[in-house]
């Protein structure tokens, strides 16, 4: 029987452009879904008719009861190797493999540097100003040489992030709950002692810890207020670790000098979402895995997932 497999939120239509699907022949037809599914029973309802599904990251959820109502499903593809939003033991229990794939630490790197940069010279603003007949200099840019950026998390992308501020000429510092001063300073970086102590004394801060309980609101109302009037906070990570609530509250009041987020509690975000309007904030629509090398991983070890659970020897599999 031919399979059918479902790619989730294919917003640009290039998932099958990407990588070669050919090479399953005709044993599984497969469809692009470029509008997301935004609750249960939407998803519930398109997918009821597929054997396979491939989801992007962590923006669609499989709890147990959403795989009840699946009884067709047999492989979830999830691009990267860690996805918390997928229920295994259900999964499990129903027969359904769950699968990832590579995924490259460089474009979420390459996407913190570019909101960072974009804040502290004031891209946005400059570049409207000069397109509309606006003001010629409008804005006093900020330096990095010299400069404290704060990493909070310095695992494969922090670390790297920091080594980009180190090449900037910026004094780099980072803490996370279970860093020691050794790793700190292979990375080249000053050891924070306190989470507090990195947020009052930085210039720059740039979030990278994993979501998860461990880290939910790890940034709330009470750091935010350490932060400097100056400062500018980065999060390219997970919605979660920073309370949007408290963010929106100091970049309103002009508690910090700006924000630049790519993650949101909501994705895609409702068109009447406070973060659409909310001042001095650079935001992106969850653009940090966005990038053709990246997709190409995705979708070509996809494929590659999908012939080794046809061929009964399942590859990458999670959790």
């Amino acid at each position: 029987m031919r399979l059918r497999c479902a790619v989730l939120d294919d917003f640009q239509g290039v998932a099958t452009e990407l990588a070669d699907w050919s090479v399953l022949g005709d044993a599984v037809e497969v469809v692009s879904l470029r509008e997301h599914l935004a609750d249960e029973d939407a998803l519930a309802a398109a997918l009821a008719d597929y054997d396979v599904v491939v989801t992007l990251r962590e923006r669609v959820g499989f709890p147990a009861t959403l795989l009840a109502r699946l009884p067709r499903l047999r492989l979830i593809v999830a691009t990267g190797m860690r996805n918390t939003v997928i229920d295994y033991a259900a999964a499990e229990a129903r027969g359904v493999t769950v699968c990832g794939t590579g995924s490259s630490g460089t474009p979420p790197v390459e996407l913190t540097w570019a909101l960072l940069l974009g804040l502290a010279r004031g891209i946005v603003e400059e570049n409207t100003a000069l397109r509309t007949g606006g003001p010629w200099q409008s804005t006093v840019g900020a330096d990095l040489h010299g400069a404290r950026l704060g990493v909070l998390g310095l695992g494969r992308i922090g670390t790297s992030v920091a080594r980009v501020g180190l090449a900037f000429g910026m004094r780099v510092g980072a803490w996370s709950p279970r860093l020691t001063k050794e790793r700190a300073g292979e990375a080249g970086v000053e050891l924070h002692a306190s989470k507090e102590e990195l947020l009052a004394g930085s210039d720059f801060v740039s979030v990278h810890v994993p979501g998860g309980e461990r880290t939910r609101g790890l940034i709330g109302a009470a750091e935010l207020a350490l932060l400097k009037p100056t400062a500018y906070l980065i999060n390219t990570s997970r919605a979660s670790v920073v309370d949007q609530d408290a963010l929106l509250a100091v970049l309103r009041e002009g508690r910090i000098a700006g924000a630049g987020v790519d993650v949101f509690d909501i994705e895609p975000l409702p068109a009447d979402h406070p973060m659409r309007t909310a001042p001095r904030l650079l935001a992106t629509p969850h653009l940090g895995y966005v990038s053709a090398a990246n997709y190409r991983t995705y979708f070509t070890e996809a494929v590659e997932n999908i012939q080794a659970y046809l061929a009964g020897s399942p590859v990458r599999r999670l959790p």
